[in-house]
């Protein structure tokens, strides 16, 4: 099993911007973030840090901005390679893929939650990955248009449920840090078993 880490948009956007993420609270899923980044770290892990990047004059990630600046505790840790990305998935019009030669296995944290994680898991899910997917290393804010409200809470654990479903083992970064220092694989549901409910 090779694994990489990807922490993704850790970007100053989500604590003093303009998306203040609200579930897990920011400090708590930042603390988580900066654990699975120095777990990896000690076991020779491959760390990719992703960015957001919009043009100058944007509300949101506008480049050069204090906004689309990384948080400074990630950006002052080791870390392998700096993705820059336009698009909800990290791996849109990047060299993501490229970087990730000869690794199987990928790790996502970071923000938000229902979308460039969730693009990103996809997209690996997609591309032959195994995926692992960090509940408390990640993170949202509520969401409401012409379709409904949601509560942040309630939009992140959609997201862990689907994952677990097909996409992703969904795990804590604790548990996640004792996977990667047993070498062991996440446990992962699949569709047959998570769809149980609607056979009852």
């Amino acid at each position: 099993m090779n694994r990489a880490l990807i922490v993704i948009d850790v970007q100053n956007e989500y604590f003093t911007g303009n998306l203040p993420i609200a579930y897990p609270p920011r400090e708590e899923s930042l603390a988580a973030i900066l654990r699975a980044m120095d777990a990896a770290e000690r076991h020779g892990i491959p760390i990719i840090v992703v960015r957001h990047t919009l043009p100058a004059g944007w509300p949101l990630f506008a480049e050069g901005s204090h906004g689309w600046e990384l948080r400074e505790e990630v950006a002052s840790r080791p870390y392998t390679h700096l993705v820059t990305k336009t698009a909800a998935s990290a791996f849109t019009g990047t060299d993501l893929a490229e970087k990730l030669e000869g690794i199987d296995t990928v790790a996502i944290a970071g923000y938000m939650t229902q979308n460039c994680d969730e693009s990103t898991a996809r997209d690996a899910y997609n591309l032959g990955l195994t995926v692992e997917f960090l509940s408390d290393a990640t993170g949202t804010v509520p969401l409401t248009n012409s379709a409904g409200t949601l509560s942040a809470k309630e939009v992140h654990e959609h997201v862990l449920v689907v994952m677990q479903s097909n996409f992703a083992a969904v795990a804590t970064t604790d548990e996640w840090i004792e996977a990667v220092a047993a070498g062991a694989p996440l446990n992962r549901s699949n569709l047959w078993e998570s769809t149980e409910l609607a056979r009852a």
